[in-house]
């Protein structure tokens, strides 16, 4: 019979607290976002009677969320802690601190002992179904690594962080291969990892750590003794090995955090395993509307038509959040009234109007041509040129510098 687990990923249900907010319960309608998708998630969990859910990483901005987002995880942890579903959960980068002797956002789960929840933390390990509270399955976890830890680690080595990485990446094959000799075979394996992977695509706006970063190869997660790869730390879902074994998912965040990621469908997995072979489904979860649109004006005259053109419709904007960013020559700016975009879009969560006036770059005089040898005339010409004046005007206004110049003693 096959086991079925709920994989999911990068929760960040305090990422985004500001905004409006809900009179009933104080926080914030995009936080209410977040905590409905996860209400989701716990809700098909035990309504469907998983085997098992992996928790792939991140479920804060931070290592140090407030005690009332640390209130609302826990409580619908404890929820699949009742429903007696074994639960796994590793950190992510956001949840970790920068130093390995303080605790990490989610070190509750490693302090108690709390039934059937369980957090994977430090080297990776094997949990086998003793462990996992008799689910016929056995997970690898591999936890995220600092980059602090990566750097503070070459100067005791006198190493470069780059050659460091590469270290820890040699080190983790080291470990998952010692891990996967010890796997039984009879019984589906997981590898649950929250890293990037070489090859996988990351959505706008996405901060991404550039040097030091540790990036696993993608065979890595595609060995054949392993059953299903979960994910975390990207927030777009995917799957690196498509329409083959076996499956290395990315599930993705389970809201959108901001409007990079406005087209991208938000959910988590359910996947069923078997020793070989597995399948599985993206659960989307309906989540807040976006709608993100950059425009350049073509024409001074229809700057205005231009605008309201591009606003989506007041319907679909009732409580959806919008961003329009316009572009354009900073001398039209007065051809621009935004009270009526506003007016149409004032039934959305949020509207952002950014207007982006673009302004000639400045003409660099050659360094071959010192200033103090141009002339008043022929300084003139090359301001006009930079407000990229016509020939006639320029020529019209030099006629009537020179008539002033001639007045002058210069």
């Amino acid at each position: 019979m096959p086991v079925r687990i709920l994989h999911f990923a990068d929760a960040h249900i305090d990422c985004v607290s500001g905004g409006k907010r809900d009179p009933a319960t104080g926080f914030s309608y995009r936080t209410l976002d977040f905590l409905k998708a996860f209400d989701t998630i716990v809700d098909t969990a035990i309504d469907e009677n998983v085997d098992l859910v992996l928790f792939a990483g991140d479920a804060y901005r931070d290592a140090t969320p407030s005690p009332t987002f640390q209130r609302e995880w826990d409580r619908r942890m404890m929820r699949l802690s009742a429903a007696r579903i074994p639960t796994l959960m590793i950190p992510g980068n956001h949840d970790l601190t920068p130093t390995s002797t303080k605790a990490d956002a989610l070190q509750e789960f490693a302090s108690f002992d709390i039934p059937y929840l369980h957090l994977a933390s430090g080297e990776p390990r094997l949990w086998t179904p003793a462990e996992l509270d008799g689910a016929a399955v056995q997970v690898i976890t591999v936890p995220w690594i600092t980059r602090s830890r990566v750097i503070l680690n070459a100067l005791e080595l006198e190493t470069t962080a780059d050659e460091l990485t590469d270290r820890v990446v040699d080190a983790f094959e080291g470990w998952i291969e010692a891990l996967l000799a010890k796997t039984d075979p009879a019984l589906p394996t997981v590898l649950m990892a929250h890293y990037a992977v070489a090859g996988a695509r990351y959505p706008n706006q996405q901060m991404v750590t550039l040097g030091g970063e540790i990036t696993l190869p993608v065979a890595l997660t595609r060995d054949p003794r392993i059953t299903y790869t979960a994910l975390g730390h990207i927030h777009l879902f995917q799957d690196l090995n498509p329409g083959a074994q076996p499956p290395v998912v990315y599930p993705g965040s389970i809201e959108r955090v901001n409007f990079g990621e406005a087209g991208d469908p938000k959910g988590f997995v359910i996947a069923e395993l078997q020793p070989g072979s597995a399948t599985y489904t993206f659960r989307e979860i309906p989540g807040r509307r976006f709608f993100s649109r950059d425009i350049r004006i073509a024409s001074e005259e229809t700057f205005q038509d231009e605008v309201l053109a591009a606003l989506p419709s007041e319907a679909f904007a009732q409580d959806a959040m919008v961003r329009l960013t316009i572009r354009y020559p900073a001398d039209w700016e007065a051809a621009f009234d935004p009270r009526e975009a506003r007016r149409r879009m004032r039934g959305a969560l949020e509207f952002h109007l950014i207007q982006r006036p673009e302004r000639p770059m400045r003409q660099r005089i050659s360094s071959d041509t010192p200033v103090s040898s141009l002339s008043p005339a022929d300084l003139l010409r090359k301001y006009c040129e930079t407000l990229g004046m016509a020939d006639a005007d320029i020529a019209a206004l030099q006629r009537g510098a020179a008539e002033i110049f001639a007045g002058m003693d210069i």
